[in-house]
């Protein structure tokens, strides 16, 4: 993959991390706090706890810091997979999310 071509998945994915906590937010009470800058989303939940969502440009891969821990995305063509065999990401967050706030949070790869 070139770099433009992960860029441009990247920065789609971080859209999306985005847009699912505004729907999250107007559909329920979770008020999860989500603040980008540059490359970085951070997510602050009501009890102060964060996930962090951070692009490795020179890797190729999205880093997700969560209480549960790190963990490296990688592209395979079709979603991003963690390097470790945990899983997708949209469903490693929703479960890091859910178990962070004590709600059950859903976030998705596109507008939903």
């Amino acid at each position: 993959m070139t770099d433009l071509e992960f860029l441009n998945h990247a920065e789609a994915l971080l859209q999306a991390v985005e847009h699912s906590c505004d729907r999250i937010n107007d559909a329920s009470d979770a008020d999860v706090d989500n603040q980008r800058t540059g490359g970085m989303v951070t997510l602050t939940f009501p009890n102060r706890s964060q996930i962090i969502v951070n692009l490795q440009k020179p890797l190729q891969e999205v880093w997700m810091a969560a209480r549960s821990g790190g963990y490296h995305y990688r592209f395979d063509g079709a979603s991003w997979q963690d390097t470790k065999g945990a899983g997708e990401f949209f469903h490693c967050l929703s479960k890091s999310a859910s178990e962070q706030s004590g709600l059950a949070l859903e976030f998705f790869p596109s507008v939903r």
